[in-house]
């Protein structure tokens, strides 16, 4: 895998490390016996320069703002597939063929309801909790019914619980939001596609079945698309660590659930909607452009920019078409908050101080507004960013579980603290 190797040298003393050698994107540096060799670790805050694992699942650059799943580009998988697609996709590695596509569907349909017991759960919580801390107790209570699939050595196990997981999780958020709502739940259809059957769970009133409208379904199931994976994010990189101690499949995908409620990761959609209300008019947004650009300003243009992508993020280019769309077939296409959007959108692409920083719209900048305009409040937008991010946390929990080099993960740090010091009676203390 590698026929290059670099040297380091420390204090005169020369290390040679392998190069392993990536089908795309940067090569890199096997440090795994520097410690060994030198006694030495290497300092990286964050991971951003460290490649934690090896994967065939997605590919990111950054730079010229590419995304691929297996190595079909992010646009042609939503514009062309469907979820059920690309959840096929991202567990085994390949686009179904008809046949595949129909015993898949079948087997998740087999899996959609809940045992009447985890149901009974969300009586148990608050109607006013957040959507997420309910959606995490009822997929972290998941291990404690289905025994037969938590052996992560067996791999019919793990595909049952991978099937699981990927069929129950509609049924789970859309039960989510019945439960804040203070409204009953509804039952999953087998005749519907996946998106669809979530939207009925989610609107249909026990008087009034949900007419599902096609263009509201596919961009739901667009949404899940361009949300599937996304490599090694914080919320990934959680589910694989808490995978490599052998926790069952279900723990793993609380934890991914846990990390993705932060702000900083699965809740920046919500917050870029309400950055759109706090500017309220298109008249106001050479003011929050200028507060942007201010050092001293704390307020920041959310939806703006991304951790990775330096380029457009490709995903946002499809929300974007996707929320029109919506709009268009809502009734509302002078929605005042879409207006600012595009606006907003424009300046910033024209503004040298966002160009020269590589600050274009993300996908949250899009994504709230067309979950808005679908009928969802902002508290479940996390909610659905998880439902849709499951199929990537297993395909990557799977993907790790079968790699026969898999360890658990131990981080090393930087010890900051003070040297070794002996333990002083309390009554000879002085601690003034």
């Amino acid at each position: 895998m590698f026929n290059q190797k670099a040297i380091l040298t420390i204090e005169e003393e020369n290390y040679e490390l392998p190069v392993f050698h990536a089908e795309l994107g940067p090569d890199v540096l096997d440090i795994t016996q520097l410690y060994k060799k030198s006694g030495r670790f290497t300092f990286d805050p964050g991971f951003t320069s460290t490649a934690s694992c090896k994967s065939a699942i997605t590919y990111i650059d950054g730079d010229s703002g590419t995304l691929l799943y297996r190595g079909y580009p992010i646009d042609q998988l939503a514009e062309q597939g469907d979820f059920l697609e690309i959840c096929f996709l991202l567990l085994y590695g390949n686009l179904p063929s008809k046949e595949q596509k129909t015993s898949f569907k079948d087997q998740l349909t087999y899996y959609k309801m809940l045992h009447d017991p985890i149901t009974k759960l969300f009586s148990g919580f608050r109607k006013d909790a957040h959507p997420m801390a309910v959606m995490l107790g009822v997929v972290s209570a998941l291990s404690a019914f289905y025994h037969d699939s938590t052996d992560v050595k067996d791999p019919n196990q793990r595909i049952i619980a991978s099937l699981r997981m990927i069929s129950k999780m509609p049924t789970i958020a859309a039960m989510t939001y019945k439960h804040s709502l203070g409204k009953p739940f509804v039952s999953p259809r087998n005749d519907l596609d996946y998106a669809s059957n979530f939207l009925h769970m989610c609107f249909t009133e026990p008087n009034e079945d949900y007419e599902i409208n096609p263009i509201l379904a596919r961009a739901m199931d667009r949404i899940l698309i361009l949300h599937a994976d996304h490599e090694q994010n914080a919320s990934t990189s959680t589910v694989r660590m808490a995978g490599s101690s052998g926790a069952n499949p279900f723990a793993c995908i609380a934890a991914g659930i846990a990390c993705l409620w932060g702000p900083a990761h699965g809740g920046a959609n919500e917050a870029s909607l309400n950055m759109l209300y706090e500017i309220g008019t298109p008249d106001r947004i050479p003011e929050f452009i200028k507060r942007a650009k201010d050092k001293n300003d704390s307020f920041r243009l959310m939806g703006f920019g991304h951790r990775v992508y330096k380029n457009y993020d490709p995903r946002a280019k499809i929300m974007r078409k996707t929320t029109h769309q919506v709009l268009e077939v809502i009734g509302n296409r002078n929605d005042p908050i879409l207006n600012i959007a595009v606006e907003l959108e424009k300046i910033a692409l024209e503004d040298d101080y966002f160009k020269e920083r590589g600050l274009y719209p993300n996908i949250d900048f899009y994504s709230g507004i067309t979950l808005k305009a679908l009928g969802f409040s902002t508290k479940m937008f996390t909610v659905l960013f998880s439902l849709a991010r499951t199929v990537g946390w297993i395909a990557q929990w799977k993907e790790m579980i079968e790699d026969p080099k898999q360890r658990i993960g131990r981080p090393r740090q930087l010890y900051t603290g003070k040297k070794q010091r002996d333990y002083i009676p309390i009554e000879k203390r002085d601690n003034k």
